[in-house]
Protein backbone atom coordinates (compact mmCIF):
# COMPACT_ATOMS: atom_id res chain seq x y z
CA UNK A 1 0.00 0.00 0.00
CA UNK A 2 0.97 3.24 -0.94
CA UNK A 3 0.28 6.72 1.28
CA UNK A 4 0.64 9.95 0.02
CA UNK A 5 2.98 11.93 2.39
CA UNK A 6 1.55 14.44 4.39
CA UNK A 7 3.09 17.58 4.51
CA UNK A 8 3.17 18.96 8.10
CA UNK A 9 2.71 22.67 7.93
CA UNK A 10 3.31 25.31 10.27
CA UNK A 11 0.63 27.13 12.64
CA UNK A 12 -1.05 29.82 10.82
CA UNK A 13 1.85 29.80 7.75
CA UNK A 14 -0.63 30.71 5.63
CA UNK A 15 -1.52 34.27 7.32
CA UNK A 16 2.25 35.61 7.37
CA UNK A 17 4.78 36.15 4.28
CA UNK A 18 7.01 35.40 6.56
CA UNK A 19 6.39 32.24 7.11
CA UNK A 20 5.51 30.73 3.74
CA UNK A 21 2.75 31.99 1.81
CA UNK A 22 3.74 32.17 -1.73
CA UNK A 23 7.31 30.63 -0.90
CA UNK A 24 8.13 27.22 -0.66
CA UNK A 25 11.23 26.73 0.60
CA UNK A 26 9.52 28.82 4.26
CA UNK A 27 6.55 26.52 4.53
CA UNK A 28 8.54 24.24 7.74
CA UNK A 29 7.29 22.95 10.38
CA UNK A 30 7.70 24.12 13.70
CA UNK A 31 5.99 22.33 16.96
CA UNK A 32 3.04 24.52 17.74
CA UNK A 33 3.85 26.19 21.29
CA UNK A 34 1.58 28.47 23.67
CA UNK A 35 -1.23 28.15 26.38
CA UNK A 36 -4.39 27.89 24.05
CA UNK A 37 -2.79 27.05 20.70
CA UNK A 38 -5.83 24.47 19.31
CA UNK A 39 -3.27 23.05 17.01
CA UNK A 40 -1.40 21.73 20.26
CA UNK A 41 -4.21 20.95 21.99
CA UNK A 42 -4.88 18.25 18.79
CA UNK A 43 -8.48 19.75 18.62
CA UNK A 44 -10.61 18.61 15.62
CA UNK A 45 -11.01 21.33 12.52
CA UNK A 46 -7.85 22.32 13.47
CA UNK A 47 -4.33 21.19 11.27
CA UNK A 48 -2.77 17.91 12.57
CA UNK A 49 0.34 17.89 14.26
CA UNK A 50 3.50 15.49 13.54
CA UNK A 51 2.98 12.52 15.79
CA UNK A 52 3.31 8.88 15.85
CA UNK A 53 1.24 6.78 12.91
CA UNK A 54 2.08 9.07 9.88
CA UNK A 55 5.47 7.38 8.84
CA UNK A 56 5.67 5.97 5.54
CA UNK A 57 6.01 1.51 5.01
CA UNK A 58 9.46 0.89 5.67
CA UNK A 59 8.84 -1.04 2.15
CA UNK A 60 8.20 2.21 0.42
CA UNK A 61 10.23 4.22 2.71
CA UNK A 62 12.64 6.69 0.53
CA UNK A 63 11.89 5.20 -2.51
CA UNK A 64 11.12 7.17 -5.99
CA UNK A 65 8.29 5.63 -8.22
CA UNK A 66 9.00 2.04 -5.97
CA UNK A 67 12.78 2.56 -6.87
CA UNK A 68 15.68 3.16 -5.01
CA UNK A 69 17.45 6.24 -5.67
CA UNK A 70 21.48 6.85 -6.51
CA UNK A 71 22.67 10.17 -7.05
CA UNK A 72 24.60 10.96 -10.60
CA UNK A 73 27.70 13.37 -10.15
CA UNK A 74 29.42 11.79 -13.22
CA UNK A 75 29.02 8.89 -16.17
CA UNK A 76 31.01 6.48 -14.04
CA UNK A 77 27.94 6.75 -11.34
CA UNK A 78 25.14 6.74 -14.59
CA UNK A 79 26.82 3.38 -15.46
CA UNK A 80 26.52 1.78 -12.20
CA UNK A 81 22.52 1.67 -12.25
CA UNK A 82 20.89 -1.42 -11.85
CA UNK A 83 17.26 -2.66 -12.63
CA UNK A 84 15.71 -1.81 -9.17
CA UNK A 85 17.18 1.68 -9.03
CA UNK A 86 16.17 5.13 -10.53
CA UNK A 87 19.29 7.97 -11.04
CA UNK A 88 18.73 11.81 -9.67
CA UNK A 89 21.40 13.96 -11.47
CA UNK A 90 23.25 15.55 -9.09
CA UNK A 91 23.81 19.73 -9.26
CA UNK A 92 26.65 19.29 -12.27
CA UNK A 93 27.65 21.42 -14.89
CA UNK A 94 25.51 22.21 -17.87
CA UNK A 95 28.27 20.19 -19.68
CA UNK A 96 28.42 17.23 -17.85
CA UNK A 97 24.56 17.04 -17.39
CA UNK A 98 24.39 16.83 -21.39
CA UNK A 99 26.73 13.88 -21.44
CA UNK A 100 24.53 12.05 -18.90
CA UNK A 101 21.88 12.41 -20.32
CA UNK A 102 22.29 11.58 -23.51
CA UNK A 103 24.15 8.44 -22.19
CA UNK A 104 21.01 7.47 -20.07
CA UNK A 105 18.99 7.88 -23.21
CA UNK A 106 20.79 5.59 -25.18
CA UNK A 107 21.09 3.21 -22.68
CA UNK A 108 17.29 3.39 -21.90
CA UNK A 109 18.15 4.40 -17.76
CA UNK A 110 15.52 6.07 -15.91
CA UNK A 111 15.98 9.48 -14.87
CA UNK A 112 13.58 11.05 -12.20
CA UNK A 113 14.85 14.98 -12.37
CA UNK A 114 15.19 15.45 -16.12
CA UNK A 115 13.28 14.39 -19.21
CA UNK A 116 15.78 13.85 -21.48
CA UNK A 117 13.56 14.35 -24.69
CA UNK A 118 13.03 18.17 -23.11
CA UNK A 119 16.34 18.81 -22.27
CA UNK A 120 17.79 17.63 -24.90
CA UNK A 121 15.77 19.88 -27.25
CA UNK A 122 16.06 22.68 -25.18
CA UNK A 123 19.83 22.28 -25.86
CA UNK A 124 19.59 21.90 -29.41
CA UNK A 125 17.36 25.08 -29.62
CA UNK A 126 20.25 26.96 -28.13
CA UNK A 127 22.93 25.76 -30.05
CA UNK A 128 21.06 26.86 -33.48
CA UNK A 129 20.10 29.76 -31.91
CA UNK A 130 23.76 30.31 -31.47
Amino acid sequence: MVRKIKQFLRHVWHKHSKLGRGRKKKQKWKKPTGRDNKMREKIRGHPVSVSIGYRSDKAVRDKLKDKERVMIKNIQDLLKIKANQIGVVAKVGNKKRIEIVKKAKESKIQLYNINPDKFLEKINLKENVK
